[in-house]
């Protein structure tokens, strides 16, 4: 008996304005207050601001802050639709603006002191 898995592959969503020039640092996305889409996946996109004490702790899970308390920008589309997952966030680097899903406020900008955000 053979089973058969279905594969999609798609082209990375790139967030980087300069894509030579970046640091990560692993994380754990939080799955809370994420919504399913139509095919039920519970996708976090690339480029959301990060917080929640993760720099301080490798045990507290990322969380979307686009505020004063955070920490990072996620680098790749992460599901979190069986429970949190491994990413990694962006903590320095030049990012596009226009590639963001949502555009960080000015504190999360003042917060994110070793990324530069251009046009």
């Amino acid at each position: 008996m053979s089973k058969f898995v279905e594969t999609t592959f798609t082209n990375k969503k790139e967030i980087l304005k300069f894509p030579d020039h970046y640091v990560n640092l692993a994380v754990t996305v939080s799955d809370a207050g994420v919504t399913a889409n139509a095919e039920g996946k519970k996708i976090v996109p690339a480029g959301t601001i990060l917080g929640g004490g993760f720099l301080a702790s490798e045990s507290v899970h990322a969380v979307k802050k686009n505020d004063a308390d955070a920490e990072g920008v996620l680098f790749n589309d992460t599901d979190v639709t069986y429970g949190p997952a491994s990413g990694a966030a962006l903590i320095h680097g030049f990012i596009a603006l226009d590639k963001l899903p949502e555009a960080p406020t000015s504190e999360a900008i003042a917060a994110l002191k070793q990324i530069t955000f251009l046009k």
